[in-house]
């Protein structure tokens, strides 16, 4: 491998990363690190001033500056033909077994993750990127330690990547002495080794944009469209993207998001899990926005369908595809009686996104595509989509969306346990470069993670109690905490002790950490 002249690469270099740590790949990504990254850091710096607005009481609307954007008569671009038809789509993180099995599962797009589901090692991100370079070529196979060989089939998934958000870097590439945007080098690479190809097979560089918390933040992905397209000759338009509305500040700009983006995004995406930790992290000072246990914040409470509403209803405006959240269930092996619960659950799920007007849906696990498949089926028929159902007048107001009343919600123990369990469980497997974690049969990434660290600083610094009076104190945190590691580091295996330092540095300080995964990155071992 050649050195690259104001790049360096800290990560342990084997010979197999030669095929995407290229000179002319990391001279592309190093461009976009220098022309985008500056931005990129002025609106890091946005998000810390708007989140002083925010704990000073002033409450998000839709913004007046851009009315004339929410008021005119436009739309998208035209889909492209491997993306009109997204009923269901699966999501996983870029390891080769998974990959198969999603790409073979049936469903009609494979969200290829290098985010929430992905621990960041080193190792784990670049060969994730030999990987997506091997779907492209059709190529990827594995072989388990037991010789059972996996390999694509004919007919897969259309692939759509998810790069790392706008808040992370990678540590192990700099550029001019400074760690390069996780976000750009991710999309870069990809983007880079497979493009030409492809386009050359009637597809194209499709992504998920996570995280987002305003049209400036997409209007910078749109740039960096521009211009990778631009420095490889590619036609702009190319690049397809979907974005996630994942955070609340973006639910009051998805107009402005889709018109920031609008020759180049295909959809938008209810991300339902990170939304509920947006809304805990963005009002985590105000004791009016406290909310009970993980369990009871579902689809049907106010500010989570008001959300889904005005996505469906903004999508189909601008005929964009408006697409479901994630039903993160693992089907068990041994539980019959798990499963027929947790199934009609889904179904149950899955139905009333098909009639609230989504045009397809997220799952976790293959098992889970044929359910949402039938439901979605019932819906749509052969359309591949419901852009075309009528569209009501928008009734969606800025109260609505930051209703987080919840009848009959509470905190109860069981629900403070299961986020001290889970964060630590999830840190834990996170540490051993393991991001995707089935815990108690759902599929916990960093999203749902975040949730329950969220949860567990919110409850303890606004002096919340549970439901039967009991003070969530920390001595009350550290009593459970103790007793669930006692539980889970049986064996005397595993980082546990790790997790639980991390773990008590989100929860036991007063100054909030906007992402888990930032502290916890400098622990990975690679």
């Amino acid at each position: 491998m050649k050195a690259v002249k104001d790049i360096e690469l800290l990560g342990t270099l084997v010979p197999e990363y030669d095929q995407v740590l290229t000179v002319e790949a990391l001279e592309f990504i190093g461009k976009l690190h220098r022309t985008f990254n500056p931005i990129r850091l002025e609106l890091l710096k946005r998000r810390h001033e708007r989140q002083k607005q925010l704990d000073a009481g002033k409450l998000p609307t839709f913004p007046p500056e851009t009315s004339g954007v929410r008021s005119a008569l436009w739309q998208v671009a035209p889909c492209p033909a491997d993306l009109l038809d997204r009923r269901v789509e699966i999501t996983g993180p870029v390891e080769q077994k998974m990959m198969i099995n999603a790409f073979n599962s049936g469903a009609n797009v494979f969200m290829a993750d290098i985010e929430d589901s992905l621990s960041p090692t080193w190792a784990n991100v670049v060969a994730g990127q030999i990987y997506l370079m091997a779907v492209t070529r059709r190529t990827l196979s594995f072989t388990s330690p037991e010789g059972k060989h996996y390999k694509l089939n004919d007919q897969i998934a259309t692939m759509v990547v998810r790069p790392r958000g706008w808040h992370l870097v990678e540590k192990h590439v700099l550029v001019d002495g400074q760690a390069i945007s996780a976000s750009l080098f991710d999309f870069g690479l990809f983007f880079f080794h497979n493009v030409q190809l492809l386009l050359a097979n009637g597809s194209g560089p499709y992504f998920y944009l996570p995280k987002l918390e305003g049209y400036l933040e997409a209007r910078l992905w749109n740039d960096v469209f521009n211009f990778a397209q631009d420095e490889l000759n590619i036609p702009r338009g190319a690049i397809r993207a979907t974005v996630l509305i994942e955070t609340i500040l973006a639910a009051f700009e998805m107009d402005e998001i889709l018109y920031e983006l609008k020759d180049h995004i295909s959809g938008l995406n209810a991300g339902r899990w990170d939304y509920m930790f947006s809304m805990i992290k963005k009002f985590r000072n105000h004791k009016a926005f406290i909310l009970p246990d993980r369990s009871q914040v579902t689809m049907t409470v106010p500010f989570m369908r008001a959300y889904c509403n005005l996505l469906v209803k903004t999508c189909h405006r601008r005929g964009a595809h408006a697409m479901g959240g994630m039903a993160a269930f693992i089907p068990s092996r041994k539980d019959a009686e798990v499963n027929e619960v947790a199934l009609s659950a889904v179904r149950k799920d899955k139905q009333r996104e098909a009639d609230q007007g989504f045009d397809g849906t997220w799952v976790a696990h293959p098992d889970l595509v044929p359910v949402a498949r039938e439901v979605f089926d019932r819906v749509l028929g052969t359309r591949p989509h419901q852009k075309d159902k009528p569209v009501e007048p928008d009734l969606v107001s800025p109260a609505d969306l930051l209703d987080t009343e919840i009848t009959g919600g509470s905190i109860t123990e069981s629900g403070l346990r299961n986020n001290i369990s889970v964060a630590l469980q999830y840190i834990e497997s996170w540490l051993r470069g393991v991001g995707a974690a089935a815990i108690y049969n759902l599929m916990e990434d960093a999203a749902t993670a975040e949730i329950s660290r969220s949860q567990l600083w919110q409850w303890l610094w606004n002096e919340s109690q549970l439901a039967d009076g009991t003070p969530i104190s920390m001595d009350l945190y550290n009593k459970i905490k103790a007793e669930e590691l006692t539980v889970l580091s049986q064996g005397g295996t595993g980082k546990f002790e790790v997790a639980a330092e991390i773990l008590d540095g989100l929860v036991l300080q007063p100054e909030y950490v906007e992402f888990l995964t930032i502290p916890a990155y400098q622990h990975l071992d690679n």
